[in-house]
C-alpha cells in the first residue's frame, strides 16, 4: 500500500513538474525562430504575397504546417477557408477547443493578415517586390509563435481561433468574410486581438498601442494581465482612426464586442509602409520576441477569465 502511495505521489509530481515546465512563466519564444519565420515570409521567393497569387499560397501552405505541427486543428474542413468576397484567396483558420464545459462556448478570436501589397510598378532601387516585412509578416509571425504556445500547453478554457487573414490589403475583406461567417453560425464570440506590423519598436513608455483604445476596457485589463504598462494610447492612431483600418474592424462591427489591434506602427517609427524596403534586414527581431514573450501570459489570462472581464465602454 506505501509503495502504491508513493508512486501515486511521484505520478502527481511529474504531472505537475510537467505543466509547470511550459507555463507562460517558463516557456521561452526563441529569437531564431521568430527570424526563420520572419525572413520566408517576407522574402523574395514569395514576391510580396499579394491576396490571388502563387506567392501568397506559398505562405499559407507554410503557416498550416506550423499549425499542423503545433497541434492546432483546422476549425473549418480545411485550415484554408476560402473568400467568398475575394477570387482564389483564403484565410488560414486554426482552432484549439476550450477545457471548461462552459466556458468552451465562448471564443476569442486572434489573427494577422499574412497578405501584403505585391510587385508592384513604382520600385526603389530597380526593387518592386514589396516584401512587407513589418506589414505584416511581423504581426503574422508574433501569432504563429502564439499559436505555437497555445497548442503545446492546451491550458484555455475558452476556445481559440488563430485566424491568418488574407486580402486585408484589399479592404480588410479576409475578415470581412470570416466575421460575416461565424455570425451567421451564431459563433460566441467573446473578444478579438489582432496583430499588426510590430516589427520595429516606437519611441514611447509602452511598447505596444491599442486602436480604439477608449472603446472598451481591454487596454487596461491586458495592461493588468501583463502586471506592466505593456500597451498604451498612440496619437497618431487615433488621429488616422487605425481601429477601422485592420482585421479587428469587421469583428467590431459584426459582433459589437471588444476588438482591437495591437501594434508598435503608427506613422512615427517607420518610413518604409508600402515600400519595397520593408524587408527583413530593417526588422527588429530581438523586440519581437520580447513582445510575443510579454504577450503569452497576457492572451492566457484574457482567454482564461472567469467572466466576461473586457467589456466595450
Amino acid at each position: 500500500m506505501k509503495r502504491i502511495l508513493l508512486f501515486a505521489a511521484l505520478s502527481l509530481t511529474l504531472v505537475a513538474c510537467k505543466t509547470k515546465s511550459i507555463d507562460a512563466v517558463n516557456y521561452q519564444v526563441q529569437e531564431t525562430n521568430v527570424s526563420t519565420t520572419l525572413k520566408y515570409l517576407s522574402s523574395d521567393e514569395l514576391e510580396g504575397r499579394d491576396s490571388n497569387s502563387k506567392g501568397i499560397e506559398k505562405a499559407a501552405n507554410y503557416l498550416e504546417e506550423i499549425l499542423k505541427k503545433a497541434n492546432v486543428k483546422p476549425y473549418f474542413s480545411t485550415y484554408k477557408d476560402t473568400l467568398s468576397n475575394y477570387d482564389n484567396s483564403f484565410n488560414v483558420v486554426g482552432y484549439i477547443e476550450g477545457t471548461d464545459p462552459k466556458l468552451k462556448n465562448e471564443f476569442v478570436i486572434l489573427g494577422a493578415h499574412y497578405d501584403h501589397i505585391g510587385i508592384t510598378e513604382k520600385g526603389f532601387e530597380d526593387d518592386y517586390i514589396n516584401n512587407g516585412a513589418n506589414d505584416n509578416a511581423s504581426g503574422t509571425t508574433v501569432l504563429a509563435e502564439v499559436a505555437k504556445y497555445l497548442g503545446k500547453v492546451k491550458n484555455n478554457k475558452r476556445s481559440i481561433l488563430v485566424v491568418f487573414f488574407s486580402a486585408e490589403e484589399k479592404g480588410l475583406l479576409g475578415s470581412k468574410h470570416l466575421a460575416k461567417k461565424l455570425k451567421q453560425q451564431n459563433m460566441n464570440v467573446y473578444s478579438m486581438l489582432n496583430f499588426e506590423m510590430v516589427g520595429v519598436p516606437m519611441n514611447y513608455d509602452f511598447k505596444l498601442f491599442l486602436t480604439g483604445y477608449t472603446k472598451s476596457n481591454m487596454a487596461a485589463k491586458l495592461n493588468e494581465y501583463a502586471g506592466s504598462n505593456l500597451i498604451g494610447m498612440s496619437e497618431g492612431a487615433e488621429k488616422y482612426d487605425l481601429f477601422k483600418a485592420s482585421d479587428n474592424y469587421p469583428f467590431y462591427e459584426e459582433f459589437k464586442i471588444p476588438a482591437h489591434t495591437v501594434s508598435a506602427f503608427d506613422f512615427s517609427n517607420f518610413d518604409f509602409y508600402h515600400h519595397p524596403k520593408d524587408e527583413f534586414q530593417v526588422m527588429d527581431t530581438k523586440f519581437m520576441t520580447t513582445i510575443t514573450q510579454e504577450m503569452l501570459p497576457v492572451v492566457t489570462k484574457m482567454i482564461n477569465a472567469e467572466t466576461k472581464e473586457i467589456k466595450m465602454n
